[in-house]
């Protein structure tokens, strides 16, 4: 199944994903083997989701998706021949978005590179995992542009670079430099990061030079298993997630608040702005604009456009010097 979603260009981290439930499936059928089973195993696998197991619309739908690749793709016995398949309904909800000052109050209880991630994330509109997989060659000071290499749906996109985080960046990418040159002073195994695709076999050298190191690198390397070389990672999606929500309760903001309500939280505010939202929706990399129109409707929610007859009434006096 893996080699299959190779083939398709799969993420890694939808490859993980996927896995994850197939293996989960098969868990829960006792170790059979899902060539013996069909629409059936599925749809109770799915109902024990539901049911018990209360998982969110997304994620049972997620889980169906791996299913559905496994035997059409991989078993060669598509589910949808052997009757349809119930997809869960997903609420409608708007994003979570920060006020200015929130962004600031969280932004600030950050520390270190996970600060600059932050305004980063904040500033550009990235999601997690793009920030997290920037390279060296994809920042653009000059022309203050990030270049987002293979970012959701394995589309290649550009985005603004705040001012903001120039100087922070330029720091960054020095210590990044510094550090690199270190390492490749301690031999050829030394100063590795991997390549996407089969780039490092079309470019032998390219994943020891600078232009390819992440600019956000983790802080531990390893030692890969099949040619013994020395890799250093990007930061861990886990690790700034961990930042953040240890930053938004420090901060005494009280929304739900997570990296992803950094983003939702730029569109909005570009949107309130002025900006036009095809812009918008190019900046975020949304196919749609009716994905992108979500933010307009966040942009309604204050009071919706209309006045509350409690203030045509004239009730605030009422409250005045209440004693509750």
């Amino acid at each position: 199944m893996q080699s299959t979603m190779r083939l398709r260009h799969f993420s890694p981290r939808t490859e993980t994903v996927y896995l994850a439930w197939v293996r989960r499936y098969i868990r829960f059928h006792r170790l059979r083997h899902p060539g013996e089973m069909g629409a059936a195993e599925v749809r109770a696998f799915l109902e024990h989701l539901a049911g018990p197991r209360r998982l969110s619309a997304s994620s049972i739908n997620q889980a169906l998706a791996a299913l559905l690749l496994l035997y059409a793709d991989v078993l060669r016995q598509p589910l949808e021949a052997l009757g349809p398949m119930p997809r869960a309904k997903q609420p409608e909800r708007l994003p979570v978005v920060l006020t200015r000052d929130e962004v600031r109050r969280v932004l600030q209880e950050l520390d270190g590179v996970a600060r600059v991630i932050g305004v980063v994330l904040y500033g550009s509109g990235m999601r997690l995992t793009e920030c997290l997989s920037v390279r060296v060659k994809d920042v653009d000071l000059e022309r203050g542009e990030f270049r987002i290499r293979r970012g959701k749906g394995a589309k290649d996109r550009v985005t603004v670079l705040p001012q903001a985080v120039r100087g922070a960046l330029v720091a960054q990418l020095e210590r990044v430099a510094v550090r690199h040159r270190r390492e490749c002073a301690e031999g050829l195994e030394h100063g590795w990061v991997a390549l996407p695709g089969a780039l490092d076999r079309k470019y032998p050298g390219a994943g020891r030079s600078l232009a390819w190191q992440w600019l956000f690198p983790a802080t531990r390397r390893y030692r890969g298993e099949a040619d013994g070389r020395w890799y250093r990672h990007h930061w861990h999606e886990s690790a700034m997630q961990r930042a953040m929500t240890a930053a938004v309760r420090r901060s005494g903001v009280l929304k739900r608040a997570s990296c992803h309500t950094l983003r939702h939280s730029f569109a909005t505010h570009l949107l309130e702005g002025g900006a036009d939202i095809r812009t918008v929706q190019e900046l975020l990399g949304h196919r749609s604009v009716t994905t992108t129109m979500i933010y307009t409707h966040v942009l309604n929610r204050g009071g919706l456009g209309v006045t509350s007859p409690a203030d045509r009434g004239g009730l605030g006096d009422l409250l005045a010097g209440l004693a509750v």
